[in-house]
């Protein structure tokens, strides 16, 4: 990867709406070979897809919680069955295996804080292989690249 494959991914990364033309006039190449670049960079897995940010607030979800999970145990099998049904939930917007404490941080988006009490208790709490969880709210949003 070269300082304009670079350059392609920077722009991308700030406006993946722009028209092949702007991007390759914004690296300094005309629209064929920026084009063949792009294509390169998705074939080599570097560009995984294009997405919409959408704000979860207009989606009645603009209350966030960062979820702090630990399990009970580490077989195999926990680690599957938490994992499978952790990301079923459409509730969860992110979810991670960390190495250490906790085992996992997922990113819990919903209406509010009584939506959060009845996901949390009903449906979070009730995760297979759970031993501990610990909720966090952020006060502020500094940098959100989603």
């Amino acid at each position: 990867m070269d300082r304009i494959d670079r350059a392609i991914i920077d722009q991308l990364r700030r406006d993946g709406r722009q028209s092949n033309t702007e991007l390759a006039d914004r690296v300094g190449l005309t629209p064929s070979p920026c084009l063949r670049r792009v294509r390169r960079l998705e074939d080599d897995g570097v560009i995984l897809g294009y997405h919409a940010r959408v704000d979860l607030a207009a989606l009645g979800r603009g209350f966030e919680v960062h979820v702090e999970l630990e399990l009970a145990n580490q077989t195999q099998r926990t680690f599957e069955e938490f994992e499978s049904a952790l990301v079923a939930l459409d509730e969860v917007v992110e979810a991670r295996r960390m190495f250490g404490a906790p085992d996992y941080i997922a990113l819990v988006a919903v209406a509010d804080v009584a939506a959060y009490e009845q996901f949390m208790t009903q449906r979070l709490a009730t995760l297979p292989g759970l031993g501990k969880l610990q909720s966090r709210f952020a006060m502020k949003t500094l940098k959100a690249d989603r």
